[in-house]
This record gives C-alpha cells, sequence and structure tokens, in this order.
C-alpha cells in the first residue's frame, strides 16, 4: 500500500487559454489538485493500492472532490474531516507561446493548514504501508502542517516504511515565518525532513532553490539545462543527507509554453550510476520534443507516479527502465488537461515502444 500526505484543492481555471479579464464574469473549470493527490490518482489509475490522506473540511464541495478520488480508486478511508478551516483553492491561468502559465494560490486557514500533528491517527494511516510519499508543497503553507508532515514521515522511516519527498519549491507559500525568507525556511525545513527520506525527487530548480545546490551551465530562464552537470547535484544531495538511497532529477527545457524538451535523470547510490532518459540507439540523452502542450502542471507529480510506479513493479525496476517508465509517463500528463495524469500503463509502455506518432487507436 501507498500512501501520500498533503492538500488537496479546488483548482479553478478558464476554458482553454482564456485570461482572467476574458472569462471573468463568466464560467470557469472546476477540478482537482494537489501534488500528493496527484501521486495518488496516478497510482490508483495504474492499478496500484494507494492511499491518500488530508484534512478537509466537511462540506459538499469538499465531500465532492473526495468522491472523485474514490472513484479512481483511491483509499480516502482515513482523511480527516475538520470542524474548523476551508478547502484551499488554487487559480490557474494557461499560458500559450511566450506567455508563460501564472498560479495564484488561495490556502490561508484551509484545514490542513491549522490541523496539528496530534489531531491524525498517523499510526493507522499507516497500517499496511510499505510506501510513503511526500512533497515539499505541504510544509510550506504553514507551521503545523509542517510538523504534521514532519511527524509522519518520522514514524514511517522509524517503521521501515521507504519514504520518498518531491521537494516542490513554491516560492509563494513559504511565508509562515515572518522576516524568514523563503528559501531559508524551506532549507531549514526541508533538510530537517530529508533525514528521513530513501527516494529524493526534484526539478531542475528545487536543489539550488531549497538546498543551495546549483547545476553547471543552467539557465532555466532561458531554456538551458546542462544535463549532465545534475549527476554531480544528485551526488551532492545524497551525500548531505545519508538516508538517500536514490534521487531523481526531471530536465525540463522551456523553448516557449506550448513547447518544453522533457527529460530526467536518476541516481542509484549504492552503485554510484547516474541513469537518463529517454535516450537514443546509441544511449545518449536526448529528451522527448513536447509540442502543442495541452497542460504542464502535474507533470512533475505523474513523474513521481512513474516512477513509483515503476520501482515497485520487477520487469521496471531496474533504475534505467524506472526512469524511462517515469519520464514516458510525465511526458503523455502533458498532452492531459487538469492536475491527474488519466493515462493508462499500457499507454506509457507504447510511448516506451517508440509509439509516438499519436495516431488514431481503431
Amino acid at each position: 500500500m501507498f500512501l501520500t500526505f498533503g492538500e488537496v484543492m479546488a483548482r479553478i481555471a478558464p476554458p482553454g487559454h482564456l485570461r482572467w479579464p476574458q472569462s471573468l464574469p463568466g464560467s470557469v473549470q472546476v477540478t482537482w489538485g494537489g501534488g500528493e493527490a496527484n501521486v495518488a490518482a496516478s497510482l490508483a489509475m495504474f492499478g496500484l493500492p494507494a492511499r491518500y490522506l488530508t484534512a478537509l473540511p466537511k462540506q459538499p464541495v469538499a465531500e465532492s472532490l473526495v468522491t472523485s478520488l474514490r472513484g479512481l480508486g483511491v483509499d480516502v478511508s482515513q482523511i480527516y474531516w475538520r470542524k474548523e478551516g476551508r478547502l484551499g483553492l488554487y487559480f490557474v491561468e494557461v499560458g500559450a507561446n511566450q506567455r508563460g502559465s501564472t498560479v495564484l494560490y488561495d490556502r490561508s486557514y484551509s484545514a490542513i493548514s491549522l490541523a496539528a500533528a496530534d489531531e491524525y491517527d498517523f499510526e493507522r494511516a499507516l497500517q499496511d504501508v510499505h510506501w510513503l510519499h511526500v512533497t515539499g508543497i505541504t510544509p510550506a503553507i504553514s507551521e503545523a502542517a509542517a510538523l504534521a508532515n514532519q511527524r509522519l514521515v518520522e514514524l514511517a522511516h522509524a517503521r521501515g516504511v521507504t519514504v520518498s519527498c518531491d521537494l516542490n519549491f513554491r516560492k509563494k507559500l513559504w511565508n509562515w515565518r515572518p522576516g524568514t525568507k523563503p528559501k531559508d525556511l524551506a532549507k531549514e525545513t526541508m533538510s530537517r525532513l530529508l533525514r528521513h527520506v530513501d527516494l529524493v525527487i526534484a526539478n531542475e530548480e528545487d536543489a539550488a532553490d531549497v538546498l543551495g545546490i546549483h547545476a553547471g551551465e543552467t539557465d532555466v530562464l532561458q531554456g538551458h539545462i546542462a544535463a549532465a552537470a545534475y549527476e554531480d547535484v544528485a551526488r551532492q544531495i545524497a551525500a548531505q543527507f545519508p538516508s538517500v538511497k536514490r534521487v531523481a532529477i526531471t530536465l525540463r527545457e522551456s523553448i516557449s509554453a506550448d513547447h518544453n524538451n522533457w527529460g530526467a535523470m536518476l541516481l542509484d547510490v549504492a552503485t554510484d550510476k547516474a541513469c537518463f532518459a529517454p535516450t537514443d540507439a546509441a544511449g545518449n540523452y536526448v529528451p522527448y520534443e513536447i509540442r502543442n502542450i495541452v497542460d504542464r502542471v502535474g507533470a512533475g507529480d505523474s513523474f513521481g507516479a512513474g516512477l513509483l510506479y515503476a520501482l515497485n513493479t520487477p520487469d521496471l525496476a531496474s533504475p534505467d527502465k524506472a526512469i524511462a517508465f517515469a519520464v514516458a509517463a510525465s511526458c503523455l500528463k502533458h498532452s492531459v488537461q487538469g492536475d491527474f495524469n488519466y493515462v493508462s500503463v499500457d499507454e506509457v509502455k507504447a510511448l516506451l515502444g517508440g509509439n509516438a506518432s499519436g495516431r488514431v487507436q481503431r
């Protein structure tokens, strides 16, 4: 059983590529999203047992959200229904061409931001769990959420549960300690957490933003990624946190909002071997060239879910196959609107097998 813990929200967006002034007053699209919920949803759709833990207010919209997760096969039995607090919201304006997407958070006083660690029944939530997945998003929303997240990770680690953590730095959220800069607060909080983590997942910016570890000639704002430099980044992370056994880093080159190059690297600490994906026939790293992106929000979560699935599937568990599966799964997410990655294992394997034409399947 997999367990993920974090905040899930209502995601509100204008239709298509419209901007807010074009959409309001008028209709908007409401879906669900949140890093840890996205991972649980993907794992469930891949056919693995996944449990999701969060705190939510007892009201109809939150109940609809939980019904949606349950419908995807996620175990929602341990969700904590809290009397105080609200459902978090976030607003997405999808970019196009040279105009990037924007995200506006409305998460203050949400149920999970107010819930103390001792309000959860973590022991019960961890029953039959062999893998816990958390992110750096939930600790960013409040001190209470950070302490609850830390408590759960420590309990899981003590039980021998494998723990994965996606660093997921969100500068707009790390503001719960007045007078402390977001990056400083993130580094302090996440460094304490990573002492109990087996697998670290990050994107091309997270290691620098959270841990102060920089990658060579990379210039993310200019869309230039020095892929090989991330081997050193991963090794520095592993050296700093001895419990870490693997480090995965997604590598996104953003040419425009619609055109990204996408790949990743996985370092196996025991063998000190780094594997990149995708690769050509000669084994050289050649990222997926993704054009006409439908929605990139949630791509990192789909990568994390793909990696967790592969590492727990015998014929995919080797580092080279695991990273290839994770990258393919997250590549397909760019074609899916909303946070959840509505793709199957067979579709991911088809892309791995070279079926990238997008032809109609009859």
